[in-house]
Parts: C-alpha cells; structure tokens; sequence
C-alpha cells in the first residue's frame, strides 16, 4: 500500500486534514510530515498578537499520522472493502517547545502493540529543526 492510498483511506479532509506525506512505512512504524498553514482558523485566537499551534491539534496531528495512518497500514487487507471506522481510546502526550504558523513538522511513531483491532502506539513529533517538539502514547481502535 502506497502513501498516497492510506490518506485517501483518512476519515478527513480539510481543514481538518493534518496529513502531507508519508514515508518509512512498516509493520512496526511509520513517519509522516505536515506543514500547518499559517492562515488556519485556529491561529486567529491562540494567542493573541503570538500565535501558536494548539496542543490538541499537535495530538491530533500525531494520532493522524501515528495511529490512524499506521493502522489502515496494518488492516490493508482488511480495508479492501471500504473506508475504516476509526476511535481514539487514550493518549498522554508531554509538550516540550511550540509549532508556530507555516511550521512543518516530523511525525515518528512506533507500534507498541496491536491486537484485536487496538493499536497502541509512541509517537514524537521533531519541528524543523529536528528538535523534539512533544511526545507521547496513543491508543485507539480501528475496524473495517
């Protein structure tokens, strides 16, 4: 399964699409980038004359890239007949430095486990300069 097939398999679409491209494919893992554009609506508020990208749209990005995009990976045979239901069921992610507008940024994840159709993952996310931006664990369900 190619790249460009697990994001056409993604329950999103913008805005609320935090998926660019998508590399390092594997049974184990996968890494995925996104630049956030700097016109976003979130921005407008979040923070006043400063803006910066909110923590839960950094987690969602990192469950976009790390969770979701990995697990249709996983159920590829399985999605054969359709597009996945997909549920977070947990995530606990630390913050370290801030993602400003039109920053793009690095998303890593490593499968921990997956089994009856939960997939538990690390995440990080690396701004562009390779510095680590926020990390944490991830967990949801996905079925065909």
């Amino acid at each position: 399964m190619k790249s460009q097939e697990i994001i056409n398999l993604l329950p999103y679409t913008a805005p609320f699409l935090f998926v660019g491209e998508l590399s390092d494919i594997s049974e184990t893992g996968i890494t995925g980038t996104y630049r956030f554009d700097k016109n976003s609506s979130f921005y407008q508020g979040h923070f006043k004359d400063h803006p910066v990208t909110p923590g839960v749209i950094l987690t969602e990005t990192m469950a976009q890239i790390g969770l979701v995009c990995l697990g249709i990976y996983l159920m590829r045979r399985e999605l054969e007949k359709g597009m996945p239901q997909i549920a977070l069921s947990s995530n606990q992610v630390d913050f370290y430095l801030p993602v400003f507008p039109g920053e793009r940024v690095r998303v890593v994840s490593e499968k921990v486990y997956f089994r009856f159709n939960k997939l538990k993952c690390n995440v990080k996310m690396f701004n562009e300069e390779d510095a680590l931006v926020c990390k944490g664990t991830i967990a949801g369900m996905i079925k065909s």
